[in-house]
């Protein structure tokens, strides 16, 4: 079954401007990944600080297998740029 993945970030004051482009590198490393079905990125009109990532997965069990990738080789500096950690949230 298709879940969806929603990624709520809060970016620090000083990485708002240089944020896009990390996000982007990260998102295709993670577009790239098997059981990604595609990714949504929206930046808060209110709060330039505040994006979020809509991922859309083939199943829970590949985004189990990408945050397990995350965490160890597939690692990336997205939480250097971070003003708290992210919110991770799954729909179906």
């Amino acid at each position: 079954m298709s879940i969806v993945a929603i990624l709520d970030l809060h970016v620090a004051p000083e990485f708002i401007e240089t944020a896009p482009e990390i996000l982007a590198a990260v998102l295709a490393q993670t577009s790239a990944f098997e059981g990604n079905e595609g990714n949504e990125t929206l930046f808060d009109l209110n709060d330039p600080g505040h994006i979020t990532v809509v991922e859309r997965w083939r199943s829970i069990e590949d985004d189990n297998a990408y945050r397990a990738w995350r965490a160890g080789d597939g690692a990336s500096n997205l939480g250097d740029i971070l003003a708290g950690p992210p919110t991770l949230t799954w729909y179906k």
